[in-house]
């Protein structure tokens, strides 16, 4: 028997967000008081955002806040609490399916390490190999980052070298286990997955319980779900380091040298359940627009969402930063492609007006991170040298990205809104309505929400 949601759980939640909602209080003057700290102006009939109509609430990998994600369990309560679209990350197994993970390292999101200990195979399953370093292609000047990044390509002739080490788009995680390693069979039989963000802070009843999902089963459960509510409800399935997949695809027999078998899968299980047109409940997403362009080149036809991402922020000017000394450069500063083809542009170039025009192009919307949509800021600007946290922001104002988005007919989807008090600026004082709710006034079209309840509870509250 499948294990069942502690009601406790979900009670504890709604419990929370209805104090929360209930705090609201519209005046006449036409402004809503968030506690007592925040005002705000209520919105007019019409949302700000670009159909008029509400803003998605994403499921962001189900309702990982309280149950393992991109688990059935985290996708079946996101769809019953009243979520629009279950997100999922996808990436490749040893036997060519697709599978949904956050990451293809499997020890933060996976029960993987106390499986090795009783079981063999998968202990002896562990990438040791250290990978290479490469000198990046582009100039060698401190403002493009790292001079070499690290890959697990040991020997360009050889395809089967990345199966080697665990390097994924520049990133390290020697010492672990990667996902394409394993059969489908093989994950559902030892594998379980866990909760990934937060997880000291949530449930940890079920970790480990609960098997890996196909993409089928996913979709399988967005069906279900809207006949069982009378809504539709979409899926969101992203090309996940589509590069890395592609090459672990190809070392696994799954498609040829120079192919694209990731995504050709990706595309085929669309087509199968008959979802690739425009008005599909599909919203395809990638970091790297490679890849969403060359979805676009074979087929697709649902809508394509062009993610963005940034790594730090600077709180005396908003502005997001990209580049750091750091390995991190290659995983959220620039999309992998990019530094291999020797392209020493930014994920920031994609929010100029020339950017999101070129986005555009291939693409219907972009999903961009919280700072990117909405500056955040310490006030006054030379306070802001001496606090550098994000539990010191005491400003937050949207930036031209969303108006210009709009502008061109792309929507905005923003990522990640999670409850727990360190992900939240400071000006919101640990109420996460509130942030929802300044993001709701911006006009965004959707939020990625690991929280559906409170995404939802926030949205409910602009319409009283």
């Amino acid at each position: 028997m499948s294990p069942r949601p502690s009601p406790s759980l979900f009670f504890k939640l709604i419990t929370q967000v209805t104090l929360i909602a209930g705090s609201l209080a519209v005046s006449g003057c036409g402004s809503v008081s968030i506690g007592s700290a925040h005002p705000i102006q209520t919105l007019p009939t019409a949302w700000n955002t670009l159909d008029g109509n509400l803003p998605l609430v994403i499921g962001h990998r189900g309702l990982p806040g309280l149950y393992p994600e991109e688990t059935r369990m985290s996708y079946a309560q996101a769809a019953d609490a009243g979520a629009d679209s279950l997100e999922l990350d996808l990436h490749m197994t040893k036997d060519c399916v697709l599978v949904a993970r956050h990451n293809p390292w499997m020890s933060d999101n996976t029960n993987v390490a106390e499986v090795a200990k009783t079981n063999p195979i998968v202990a002896a399953r562990k990438r040791i190999g250290t990978g290479v370093l490469r000198d990046v292609a582009y100039p060698n000047l401190p403002e493009n980052g790292p001079a070499q990044y690290l890959t697990d390509v040991t020997n360009p002739n050889d395809p089967k070298s990345p199966l080697q080490a665990l390097i994924v788009d520049g990133e390290a995680h020697i010492n672990d286990w990667s996902i394409s390693d394993f059969t489908l069979a093989e994950l559902k039989q030892w594998i379980g997955g866990t909760t990934y963000d937060a997880r000291d802070e949530r449930p940890a009843e079920f970790n480990g319980k609960l098997p890996i999902l196909t993409f089928q089963e996913v979709i399988d459960i967005a069906k279900a779900k809207s006949v069982a509510t009378g809504r539709v409800i979409s899926t969101y399935p992203e090309s996940k380091n589509p590069i890395w997949n592609n090459a672990q695809a190809i070392a696994n027999g799954c498609g040829v040298p120079g192919g694209h078998p990731f995504e050709d899968a990706i595309l085929q299980v669309i087509v199968h359940n008959q979802l690739n047109h425009k008005n599909a409940p599909v919203f395809v997403q990638s970091f790297d627009p490679a890849s969403l362009k060359y979805l676009r080149s074979v087929g697709l036809a649902t809508k394509v969402v062009q993610l963005v991402d940034g790594n730090a922020v600077n709180f005396q000017t908003g502005e997001t930063i990209f580049i750091t000394p750091t390995p991190d450069t290659f995983v959220s500063g620039r999309p992998y492609s990019w530094t291999l083809a020797g392209d020493p542009r930014t994920f920031g170039v994609m929010l100029t007006p020339a950017g999101l025009a070129e986005v555009k192009t291939y693409a219907d919307g972009i999903g961009i991170w919280k700072p990117e949509a909405m500056l955040h800021l310490i006030v006054p600007s030379n306070s802001a040298a001496n606090k550098t946290g994000l539990a010191e922001v005491n400003l937050i104002k949207p930036s031209t990205v969303i108006n210009d988005a709009h502008k061109l007919g792309l929507f905005v989807h923003v990522f990640t809104f999670r409850n727990e008090a360190k992900y939240l600026a400071g000006l919101y004082k640990g109420d996460p309505i509130a942030e929802y709710i300044a993001f709701y006034r911006a006009g965004v079209d959707g939020v990625f929400s690991d929280f559906t309840p409170t995404a939802l509870a926030a949205r409910n509250a602009m319409l009283k």
